[in-house]
């Protein structure tokens, strides 16, 4: 049952991710111009590749896939962890759904990749670019909840 439970909150962190892309994309867009600088998952990959040294024989798509496969891989490995301590958190469900994704990005933005020095932490960015971060992580919070609920519903009838 633990394994099932993985799975779909896998599928379903990576199906979350999907809208909350495409959020971040369209919001990114309505920036002022010198804000509109890459959003995380590029810096996120950009900074790990040239670590790795494989930044400069990259040609763009494949920057641009290593950065699609990346942040789906993140959600997916997010919402896994989502489906196996959900049920133990002590909140309404979706407020509860709603706080997960935004500790999934304080502990990213504010924590693991700062302190990885992958990042510059949330506080050091424009208001405007971490308030796009955390309204996208609400929307992948409240997303990813529904999927759940709706896997279970369908594999409970």
């Amino acid at each position: 049952m633990r394994r099932f439970r993985l799975l779909t909150g896998a599928v379903a962190g990576c199906l979350a991710t999907f809208p909350m892309t495409v959020l971040m994309e369209r919001l990114h867009r309505k920036l002022p111009v010198q804000e509109q600088y890459p959003l995380p998952p590029s810096e996120i990959t950009a900074k790990l590749t040239a670590d790795v040294g494989l930044q400069p024989s990259l040609t763009p798509e494949q920057h641009r896939t290593l950065i699609l496969l990346a942040h789906f891989g993140y959600g997916s490995t997010a919402g896994a962890l989502y489906n196996v301590t959900a049920a133990h958190l002590p909140a309404p469900l979706m407020v509860r759904d709603l706080l997960f994704g935004l500790c999934v990005w304080i502990a990213s933005y504010l924590g693991l990749l700062p302190v990885l020095g992958i990042l510059r932490p949330a506080t050091q960015h424009p208001p405007r670019r971490t308030a796009l971060m955390i309204v996208a992580h609400a929307v992948w919070g409240v997303t990813l909840a529904l999927l759940v609920q709706q896997s279970e519903h369908l594999t409970s009838a």
